[in-house]
């Protein structure tokens, strides 16, 4: 036998051991000793919110799973030596309209693994997410979108992805969001969601908000859909201008239909959808809970919301004009300047919630974060989709002690893990630091983690977060973005495997 052979022989058993070695982790949750590591991750503080464990210990990283925790540290090809760090799961926002290279950039540095759009959604959904294949930083899903089912009804236009189509050509405005759908157009959306949802998306995603001409009937038909696939429905809520300025009515009506059809619902961004009344918004959501309705919600750490000013949300405004600031070039609005950026289309921020009720939704430990993270044009974005988690651990844990590290970890982690578990089981193996999970894994310094994003600068990456792995593949290292690394996978539903 030659040496070449000799070799290539060789590296085939060490292959085939190693396949045999990572089966068995999958199957048992047990790393076989004296096997090679490709990373090991030495001298940190291990925090495992869904078990509790806090104490210095050594993870063992192969082929993208956890496959040792270690009293003692381990050898590898790779180490980090994380003395003084916080060795957490990386971080899962369910809430990011950032599905792009650049966004994840600032996700990755802001301690984000897993990043989805659940709020707008997207269809078709299988098309999406083969789009994505390769050219995300983060593991990345969407819901299936009942706005753009009803951009395709009423406009003809297949638009993938709302948030990212130019407001000229995509119908992203009150042409296709107040007209009502004929029962023929009704039944036709749910054959459509439907089929996105049997195509990989995470649930049904409602921005009720957006869509006024959306009927409570034809609202309620997304949440029967829901129950009859056992799907969640993530939501936002209508807006009180909708309403006739009643604040708790567009809330009665999600919770309403989640107990009338057996869905599951997460109602997102609590915070900008309540302002002030959120406090009584989670006295009813609790109540819900209580009573066996399965409910969830978030929020994220800021006092000002961000939005599309061509969007439905700004029909019949009758806030204050300098209450929004355009983006792209921080400028206050007027109320002609508001008509004439309408016309363009754009993003914008939405000053003026209270801190007070912004910290206590912080501290309360059943309410997850989440970013509403908005897509960076250029430099022009909000803060949120870059500073969220690192603003939560520094500020209010660190700085404020609104809570404590282990329930902010969880809010950030286990909870969103656990939310999506049914629908995506491949979420079981997220959100936890424990054998057998995958190496989704951020580590931080809780001394020094802290945003850096403004609303006038919103491209600041956060600091303190010195390691971030993706699938074992390292996106952030040594606190700095690694540019060409895009170890991302799709989160897909198991409807269509049933």
């Amino acid at each position: 036998m030659t040496e070449t052979s000799r070799a290539a022989k060789g590296a085939n058993r060490k292959i085939i051991a190693r396949t045999i070695l990572l089966a068995l982790v999958a199957l048992t949750g047990h790393w076989a000793n004296g096997a090679e590591l490709d990373l090991a991750i030495n001298h940190g503080r291990v925090m495992d919110p869904m078990t509790g464990t806090d104490k210095v210990m050594h993870v063992g990283v192969w082929q993208g799973r956890i496959v040792e925790l270690s009293e003692v540290a381990l050898a590898a090809e790779r180490t980090i030596d994380a003395s003084g760090l916080v060795v957490a799961p990386g971080f899962i926002d369910l809430h990011a309209h950032g599905q792009d290279p650049t966004s994840n950039g600032f996700q990755v540095t802001d301690g984000v693994t897993t990043a989805l759009e659940l709020e707008i959604g997207v269809l078709p959904v299988d098309t999406w997410l083969e789009s994505m294949r390769g050219k995300s930083r983060v593991h990345y899903g969407a819901t299936a979108s009942h706005l753009a089912a009803r951009m395709q009804i009423l406009t003809g236009m297949v638009v993938g992805n709302p948030i990212y189509q130019q407001p000229a050509s995509s119908g992203f405005t009150s042409d296709y969001a107040t007209g009502p759908l004929s029962p023929e157009q009704a039944e036709r959306l749910v054959k459509l969601v439907d089929q996105g949802v049997r195509n990989g998306g995470l649930g049904i995603g409602i921005g009720i908000t957006y869509t006024p001409g959306a009927s409570h009937e034809e609202i309620y038909s997304m949440f029967r859909l829901a129950s009859h696939l056992g799907t969640p429905v993530f939501t936002h809520i209508r807006n009180s201008q909708q309403t006739n300025g009643d604040g708790l009515a567009p809330l009665q009506e999600v919770l309403a239909n989640a107990t009338a059809s057996g869905a599951a619902l997460h109602v997102v961004h609590i915070n900008s959808s309540m302002d002030e009344q959120a406090p009584l918004a989670m006295e009813l959501i609790r109540g819900a809970r209580r009573a066996g309705v399965d409910v969830t919600t978030e929020s994220y750490p800021y006092t000002a919301g961000s939005t599309r000013l061509e969007s439905a949300l700004f029909d019949n405004w009758q806030g204050d004009y300098g209450q929004l600031q355009w983006t792209v070039t921080g400028e206050r609005l007027t109320r002609e300047t508001f008509e004439e950026y309408r016309k363009t289309g754009g993003w914008v921020i939405i000053h003026g919630r209270n801190e007070v009720t912004n910290h206590w939704l912080i501290s309360q430990p059943d309410i997850m974060v989440a970013s509403d993270g908005v897509p960076f044009v250029g430099n022009a974005s909000h803060p949120r989709g870059a500073g969220t988690f690192a603003r939560v651990l520094g500020h209010y844990v660190r700085d404020e002690g609104a809570l404590d590290l282990m329930s902010a970890l969880h809010k950030m982690t286990a909870a969103p893990a656990k939310r999506l578990e049914k629908i995506a089981p491949i979420m079981a193996r997220k959100g936890r630091i424990q054998t057998g999970a995958d190496a989704d894994i951020t580590i931080f310094d809780p001394a020094t983690i802290l945003d850096q994003a403004t609303y006038t600068l919103p491209a600041r990456t956060s600091i303190g977060i010195e390691h971030v792995l993706v699938k074992g593949t390292a996106v952030v290292a040594d606190g700095r973005l690694v540019e060409d690394a895009f170890p991302g996978e799709p989160i897909r539903s198991a409807i269509s495997a049933r």
